[in-house]
């Protein structure tokens, strides 16, 4: 992930998805901050679902206006 992110910055101790600690290598950035994951497999997990529920909610509805 990006070099600029940093373990000191991180708005979490666990792991959001295992409970575990996080670790310094699997942090990503969401909405301005530093979120921290316990391995990379549980950082791009999280890193699809919210592109994922980024592009949904960012896209109109069939139907409404």
């Amino acid at each position: 992930m990006a070099d600029d992110l940093r373990l000191e910055d991180c708005v979490n101790e666990v792991c959001p998805w295992s409970g575990d600690p996080v670790s310094k290598d699997s942090l990503a950035r969401y909405r301005g901050k530093v979120v921290g994951f316990c391995n990379t497999g549980c950082r791009d997990k999280f890193e699809a679902a919210t592109r994922a529920f980024d592009a949904r909610i960012d896209s109109p509805i069939e139907g409404k206006e």
